[in-house]
C-alpha cells in the first residue's frame, strides 16, 4: 500500500510522492516563546514527530524545520511585565518547551530558525516583493497586496470578496485593499528593531515562515502544517507571498493541519480558564500518558482534553505495559527449543504488521495503528499463560513477537525504549533490592503479619515501585 495523506489544499487524500526522491523536507510552525507550552502547543508536535518517524521507517531521508517566533507582540508584552529583555523571555520559553517536549519523547527538528537570526532573509523577501508589484510601502509600513495575487484563498477555500466581508481586519484606511496584510511594520518607541530599506521596524507574521522555509528549503518542498487556525490567515498568506516572491508553484506539495483541542467539549482558551500548560498536567499524569492520549485520536479530529480521558489513557497504556513486561519475561526464557507454533505466529504478527502499516499508510492514522499494537499485546499475553500453564519457550516465536512490538512502539513513540532485556548495574541493584522486599512481604503474609506486608508494599510505591498479586506470583513495575 502507497502512503496517501489528506492534503487540505485539494481537500482529499493524495498519494503521496516526494519533491525529490527519497528525500523528505517538512516544515512544522513552531511556537511563540512567551510561555510554557500549553496541551494545543503538544499535540501537533507530537503528531508531527509521528510523520517523520514513519516517513524515517519508509527509507526517506527527512530534514524536518520548526520555528521560533522570538519576535512578537506578546513576547514584548511579557518583557515589559517582568522588566526584562524581549530576548531573554524568548530564551527562557524556548528552553521550557526543550523541557516539555523532550518528556514527550518529542524527536528534536533538524534545525530551529528564529526570526531575530533571519531578518536579512526576511528583508530580501520583502524587497522582491515590492520589486515584483506584489507590496506597496506607506509611511515606512510594508503590505502585501493581494489583489494582485490571482489565487488568493485557495487553501482556505475562501473568496477574496467573501473575506472582506467577514474577517478580522485591523483598521487602516491607508492600505489599497482591507485584507492586505504586513509584510513589514515600522517602528514603535520601546519595541526591538532592525534597520530596513523602509526605515527601522520589525517583520510581520506571516513573511517570517516563507523567509526561513524558503531559506532552508528553497521555492518548493513536501510538507507544512499545524494547527487548522493556522490555516487562515498565516498559511494563506503564506502561499501567496512565497508564490509570488519565487514564481515557483506550488509552494508546498501536501499541507496538513491537525484538529482543535477541545476541554470537557468546549474550545480551549483562556477566557473559559480551560488553558491547561503541560507543565501542569504533568504534575499529575506520565509524560507517555499524554503522548498516547494525544495518538489515540486521529491527528484531524477533533481531540477532547479531561481528567476522564487522560485516566483511561493511563489504564489503556497500563494494559500495553503489561503485555512489554510479559515479552521481557519471554525473553529471558528462551532457549534452543523450536516447536510448530513458529509458522503460525509468523503469519499472526505479518498480518498484524500488514494491519498496523495500512493504517499508518491511512493519511498516519494512528488511532487504528495502536488498535493493531493491542491485539499484539493479547498475543504476547496468550503466550506468556500458555508458557506459564508448561509450555516449552520458543525463541522463534519470542523473536517475532519482539520484533513487531518494537516496530510498532518505535513508530508511535511509547514504550519504544524498554524491550531489551539488557539491563544497566543500577536496573539490576533495583531489581535485586525489590526481590528482597517482595521476598520479605510474602514472608510478612506467611506470618499473618498483614500489617508488615502492606508496610512493604507501601514503601515500594512510595519509591515508585508498584506491585501486582498475580496467580503466577507477584509482578512489579516502576509507576
Amino acid at each position: 500500500m502507497a502512503l496517501k495523506v489528506y492534503n487540505t489544499l485539494s481537500k482529499q487524500k493524495e498519494v503521496f510522492e516526494s519533491v525529490q526522491p527519497g528525500k523528505v523536507n517538512m516544515y512544522v510552525c513552531g511556537v511563540t516563546p512567551y510561555n510554557h507550552p500549553h496541551i494545543g502547543n503538544a499535540r501537533p508536535f507530537v503528531t508531527w514527530d509521528v510523520f517523520r518517524r514513519y516517513l524515517e521507517f519508509l527509507g526517506y531521508d527527512v530534514t524536518h524545520v520548526q520555528n521560533f517566533t522570538d519576535v512578537d507582540d506578546k513576547i514584548i508584552n511579557k518583557a515589559n511585565e517582568q522588566k526584562s529583555s524581549w530576548d531573554k523571555v524568548s530564551g527562557e520559553y524556548i528552553q521550557a518547551y526543550f523541557e516539555v517536549m523532550d518528556k514527550l519523547n518529542v524527536k528534536r527538528a533538524h534545525v530551529y530558525p528564529k526570526v531575530s537570526t533571519h531578518m536579512q532573509e526576511i528583508i530580501a523577501m520583502v524587497a522582491t516583493l515590492i520589486e515584483k508589484g506584489f507590496a506597496y510601502e506607506l509611511e515606512g509600513d510594508v503590505y502585501f497586496k493581494v489583489e494582485a495575487f490571482a489565487d488568493y484563498g485557495k487553501l482556505s477555500g475562501r473568496s477574496l470578496e467573501d473575506m472582506q466581508a467577514g474577517a478580522r481586519v485591523d483598521v487602516d484606511t491607508r492600505k489599497q485593499n482591507p485584507m492586505d496584510f504586513a509584510l513589514w511594520k515600522s517602528a514603535k518607541p520601546g519595541e526591538p528593531s532592525w534597520s530596513s530599506p523602509w526605515g527601522a521596524g520589525r517583520p510581520g507574521w506571516h513573511i517570517e515562515c516563507s523567509a526561513m522555509s524558503t531559506k532552508y528549503f528553497g521555492g518548493s518542498f513536501d510538507f507544512h502544517g499545524g494547527g487548522s487556525d493556522l490555516i487562515f490567515p498565516h498559511h494563506e498568506n503564506e502561499i501567496a507571498q512565497s508564490e509570488a516572491c519565487t514564481g515557483c508553484v506550488p509552494f508546498v506539495k501536501y499541507w496538513l493541519h491537525n484538529g482543535f483541542i477541545t476541554v470537557n467539549e468546549e474550545k480551549m482558551s483562556k477566557s473559559l480558564g480551560n488553558f491547561f500548560l503541560v507543565l501542569d498536567i504533568l504534575q499529575h499524569y506520565r509524560p507517555e500518558v499524554v503522548r498516547f492520549f494525544i495518538l489515540s485520536t486521529h491527528y484531524r479530529s477533533p481531540l477532547d482534553f479531561s481528567d476522564a480521558r487522560l485516566t483511561e489513557s493511563t489504564k489503556s497504556l497500563e494494559r500495553l505495559e503489561i503485555a512489554q513486561g510479559n515479552l521481557l519475561e519471554l525473553q529471558t526464557l528462551t532457549g534452543d527449543f523450536l516447536s510448530t507454533e513458529a509458522l503460525t505466529y509468523e503469519k499472526i504478527t505479518a498480518e498484524l504488521r500488514r494491519e498496523f502499516l495500512a493504517a499508518m499508510d491511512d493519511d498516519f492514522n494512528t488511532a487504528l495503528a495502536i488498535s493493531h499494537l493491542f491485539a499484539l499485546a493479547r498475543e504476547i499475553n496468550k503466550y506468556k499463560q500458555e508458557v506459564e500453564n508448561g509450555k516449552p519457550v520458543d525463541g522463534k516465536v519470542v523473536d517475532l513477537l519482539a520484533k513487531t512490538w518494537q516496530l510498532m512502539t518505535s513508530i508511535i513513540g511509547v514504550l519504544e525504549h524498554n524491550t531489551t532485556t539488557v539491563a544497566t548495574e543500577e536496573q539490576d541493584a533495583l531489581g535485586k533490592l525489590v526481590e528482597k522486599m517482595i521476598a520479605c512481604r510474602a514472608q510478612a503474609k506467611l506470618e499473618k503479619n498483614y500489617a508488615q506486608a502492606d508496610a512493604i508494599r507501601d514503601t515500594l510505591q512510595a519509591a515508585g515501585v508498584i506491585l501486582e498479586d498475580t496467580r503466577q506470583g507477584v509482578r512489579w513495575k516502576k509507576a
